[in-house]
């Protein structure tokens, strides 16, 4: 089955910086988009930025300039470097895609299991 698979979460400072990494595994067709996302406890779960196939961005307003989404098509890998992290970034993170596969010819979203990062001194 599909699966997406992140890495790179954990503990940073204040000023600090954290890449995270969201690998797609599985027999796929394509992947068009692919993002982040974070859940706070007792709130939705927000867009942090998002990566077209033609290399598109879109970040939350909250994480622009400080934040760069970037994807390695040959890997189906999206990275998520956080630079500047505050207390405020600490959450739950979540990889998405959206992509065809046998059990989705046409198209589906995926997520991950989600990845933590806490940004404490």
């Amino acid at each position: 089955q599909v699966q997406l698979v992140e890495s790179g979460g954990g503990l940073a400072q204040p000023g600090g910086a954290l890449r995270l990494s969201c690998a797609v595994s599985g027999y796929i067709f394509s992947i068009n988009a692919m993002g982040w996302y974070r859940q706070a406890p007792g709130k939705q779960r927000e867009l942090v930025a998002t990566i077209s196939s033609g290399d598109s961005t879109v970040y939350a307003d909250s994480v622009k300039g400080r934040f760069t989404i970037s994807r390695d098509n040959a890997k189906n890998t999206v990275y998520l470097q956080m630079n500047s992290l505050k207390p405020e970034d600490t959450n739950v993170y979540y990889c998405n895609a959206v992509l065809k596969s046998p059990g989705n010819l046409y198209g589906a979203n995926y997520w991950g299991q989600g990845t933590q990062v806490t940004v404490s001194s």
